[in-house]
């Protein structure tokens, strides 16, 4: 039997869900962030974040979708197991790199700029 249809919906409803929660949690704790990036203009600030959001929803969910192109052939229940947690254990690997990527280029270049 081919469970590759089951294995990709599980996927990526667990991957849209962890998406969307960290998407969120960035949204709102990266406001006090940017807001003060931004010397306190709170209207370009909600502007800025939302703008980021959408992008890191766009990105990472096309991301997640499109790695389904790549997938070997899941026969057993077992292989969908190890193949939803391999795959989104690569997936979740990917946002924390970019968060911190994010947040370095924030701290060390944006702030800069922002300043001169």
């Amino acid at each position: 039997m081919n469970f590759n249809i089951l294995t990709y919906v599980i996927f990526l409803l667990i991957i849209i869900y962890i998406i969307v929660v960290v998407g969120k949690i960035c949204y709102k704790n990266g406001n006090i962030y940017v807001l003060e990036l931004l010397h306190g203009d709170k209207e370009l600030c909600l502007r800025i974040n939302k703008i980021l959001l959408l992008g890191y929803y766009l990105v990472n969910i096309g991301y997640a979708a499109m790695t389904l192109l790549n997938w070997e052939t899941v026969n057993t229940f077992k292989r969908l197991i190890e193949t939803i947690a391999v795959k989104s254990a690569i997936i979740i690997s990917i946002l924390c790199i970019l968060h911190y990527l994010n947040i370095f280029i924030l701290t060390k270049y944006v702030q800069k700029i922002i300043n001169d």
